[in-house]
């Protein structure tokens, strides 16, 4: 299955608020009688929302994910824990949580772009797996430096999360750094990370 590129409005008003998907808030709609009325969950049906809500807030497509919740098995400590570092970790999700572009698709096509340099080199993967000491620049660039510096200005996702670390200034270009490993307070998303696991559980 491809990587979703259809209305978004329409992806959160069925899952809820997804943060990298786009900061657009839907219309609130009129309760009608047959709304009011609630509807039996099948447990699938609850697992399969929360596997939807990892895919579409970090924009993969479904083998990306299997293939991390595969890695997050192998590896050491939860694996719904692992799974989320792994995905937060990404590079399009860093520039998205440092605020240099207001959506996960916008960091996305930043790194494609080539405006981003990781420890003073080019990356143009947007999967690329960040690590602690990880120094993320801006190409210098007026064309890579105006739209990131604007993004920056009006970012309105809050405090940057303390396993980041962003500078900038008049004089300088946007310098983010990566501290440490993600812990999962510091994870903007609302998910059970084991409903997915479970999900999963006879592919992985």
């Amino acid at each position: 299955m491809s990587r979703y590129r259809g209305p978004r409005l329409k992806i959160i008003r069925r899952l809820g608020n997804l943060p990298g998907l786009t900061n657009k808030v839907p219309k609130s709609k009129k309760i009608g009688s047959d709304q009011l009325i609630p509807k039996k969950i099948s447990q699938y049906c609850i697992r399969l929302e929360a596997k939807q809500k990892l895919r579409f807030n970090y924009g993969l497509t479904e083998r990306q994910l299997l293939k991390y919740v595969r890695i997050a098995r192998r590896a050491r400590g939860s694996t719904g824990q692992v799974l989320l570092q792994l995905l937060e970790m990404r590079l399009d999700n860093i520039i998205f949580r440092l605020g240099m572009s207001s959506t996960i698709p916008g960091a996305r096509q930043l790194i494609n772009h080539r405006h981003i340099l990781v420890n003073n080199r080019i990356v143009d993967i947007p999967s690329y797996h960040c690590k602690p000491n990880d120094l993320i620049t801006v190409k210098d660039q007026k064309s890579s430096r105006d739209p990131i510096e604007k993004n920056i200005r009006s970012y309105s996702g809050g405090r940057i999360s303390n396993h980041l670390n962003l500078s900038f200034s008049e004089y300088d270009k946007p310098k983010g750094l990566v501290n440490r490993m993600i812990d999962r307070e510091s994870i903007g998303l609302k998910v059970n990370e084991l409903l997915v696991v479970e999900y999963y559980s006879r592919q992985a």
